[in-house]
């Protein structure tokens, strides 16, 4: 997978690679250090002073979920396996549904910074918090093993590194670049650099997929007709075997392949209303409405861009070809810029890598500022000083926290190089889907749910979604595993979702009804009137 075709080596000049990466990282840096000026409140770090409008923050929510997995990772996996590489595409679109029908408004209308404000509103803060920040901070760190992954696999193949220590030096770069954007701006300066690169990540894909189509006339059967023809002609072992135009080049055959279709289709739709870097952003607008206008405003782009990854993948397909993605550094995250040099040489592939470097940065930004707020007002404050701590110390502790994320990240994404990214993505998902998704709705919509249940939920879902993945193909016993040479792999689903999602759900019934009941019905009736109308937010948020 990362061993290189004499047409490869020489994609791209490095030179000028590299000089639009540091063109970009100079402008971001500016930006980010402008917004820090106006940090003066732990509101204006964690939330960016809830001073963005429903657009700007739709924008910057594409910019935070539209992350490497979905440009290098789905392009790559619908060039090589067609039809089911765009389920992800499909999977990731459908969630937005159930983020904005279930969430969003009624999240924003209750918190004030972290997922972990809703979930102890009416339950007992402490052990809930606690349970909430250990959620966010294992999602945070298996979609930064992604991003950190992916950001290996494409300055290899831009930069003509062969060795996986050069790539893992790479790898430590952007994690350090990722640590100084947090420590520096805060939420805001992280939401302008998402905006920045929400702008330039669609526009590129727009652009590429205009090219694409008018080499083939603008016809897109075209297109696809090619892309099987190539696929056909193909001499790496198994791609020329595949009808990329049909379910099953990936997901067919055995009765666990297609049972792993559906655990990965029910993480990926109900992965996002769980995802806390992306339920945090609801927070950084001043009313319910504005957080719906920017999950209309999210949804409108991320479908665009889902749309153009379908002619991004089956083009990179027709005109490069599976043997040639294959058989390049980073393996099938390396189709887009593939794609792009054919199309326009140095220079566009120096724009498009240059746009999914940028991505990566962006994405991991707003992760390690999740993870380290999470830490520093749910645990720190919340459960060590029991509110009884200034803004100015949650501060330094958030990006104290920040560092470590950030060094325990690049040592996991060292550790996955060469996965395919959009599927490490997934794991992420089920996480989420797992640990946070149940006791999310349970909060919200079930007047007799307790402390127990969300406990029995939120650890129960972790614990099995980790313990799943650990002994899962995905880890040990295939050469694609992140240990190959290790084989503990017992069960046999790579996406644990099928089981660890249904699980969290029954705990939570269970640990309600187990568990003594601790309802205020004060607190739950405020909860409601908030939720719905979000009467009370607002005196919330400021003090």
């Amino acid at each position: 997978m990362t061993s290189y075709l004499a047409a490869t080596a020489t994609v791209g000049n490095p030179a000028a690679n590299i000089a639009i990466f540091a063109l970009f990282v100079v402008v971001t840096m500016v930006v980010v250090i402008r917004a820090s000026r106006s940090n003066a409140s732990a509101a204006d770090y964690f939330t960016g002073g809830r001073g963005f409008s429903g657009p700007q923050n739709g924008v910057a929510i594409a910019g935070d979920y539209l992350s490497a997995a979905s440009f290098l990772g789905i392009a790559g996996a619908i060039a090589v396996y067609g039809y089911d590489g765009f389920l992800y595409s499909i999977g990731f679109l459908v969630a937005w549904l159930v983020a904005l029908l279930l969430v969003a408004e009624m999240l924003r209308n209750t918190g004030k910074f972290t997922m972990a404000d809703v979930l102890s509103f009416r339950l007992k803060q402490g052990p809930v918090r606690t349970a909430a920040a250990l959620t966010t901070l294992a999602v945070s760190l298996f979609y930064l093993l992604a991003q950190m992954a992916g950001a290996g696999g494409l300055v290899a193949l831009l930069l003509d590194i062969k060795s996986k220590s050069g790539q893992a030096v790479v790898i430590a770069v952007v994690g350090i670049l990722m640590i100084v954007y947090v420590l520096v701006g805060g939420m805001k300066g992280t939401t302008w650099v998402q905006i920045i690169k929400a702008v330039l990540l669609i526009t590129g894909a727009a652009f590429m997929t205009v090219v694409v189509l008018s080499k083939f006339g603008f016809n897109l059967s075209e297109i696809l007709g090619s892309a099987q023809q190539k696929v056909s002609e193909a001499t790496t072992k198994g791609v020329a075997s595949r009808d990329v135009l049909a379910p099953g080049a990936q997901y067919g055959g055995s009765g666990t392949s297609k049972l792993n279709f559906l655990s990965l289709g029910l993480a990926l739709v109900l992965g996002t209303a769980g995802l806390p870097h992306v339920l945090m952003r609801f927070y950084t607008v001043p009313t319910a409405k504005e957080a719906r206008r920017s999950v209309v405003w999210a949804i409108g782009l991320i479908g665009a861009f889902y749309l153009f990854t379908l002619v991004l993948g089956y083009g990179a397909a027709a005109i490069v070809g599976p043997d040639t993605i294959l058989g390049a550094a980073g393996g099938q995250n390396s189709a887009a810029p593939l794609l792009a040099f054919e199309l326009g040489g140095v220079l566009l592939l120096g724009i498009i890598s240059a746009v999914a470097f940028a991505t990566i940065l962006a994405v991991v930004a707003g992760l390690t500022i999740t993870a380290s707020a999470s830490f520093a007002h749910d645990i720190y404050a919340g459960v060590i000083k029991r509110g009884k701590v200034d803004e100015a110390k949650q501060v330094q502790v958030s990006r104290i926290t920040a560092v470590v994320v950030g060094v325990i990240a690049i040592g996991l994404g060292i550790l996955a190089n060469g996965q395919n990214i959009a599927f490490l993505v997934a794991l992420a998902f089920a996480v989420a889907a797992s640990a946070n998704l149940p006791t999310i709705l349970f909060s919200l919509f079930w007047k007799r749910f307790n402390t127990t249940g969300a406990l029995f939920s939120m650890y129960g879902g972790l614990i099995s979604t980790i313990v799943l993945i650990v002994f899962s193909p995905a880890v040990s016993g295939s050469k694609s595993a992140m240990l190959p040479k290790l084989d503990f792999d017992w069960f046999p689903l790579s996406n644990p979702g099928i089981v660890s999602i249904p699980l969290a759900f029954l705990l939570g019934v269970i640990g309600t009804f187990v568990g003594k009941s601790d309802e205020d019905p004060v607190k739950a009736a405020e909860m409601e009137v908030r939720s719905l109308t979000g009467v009370g937010a607002e005196k919330a948020v400021a003090h």
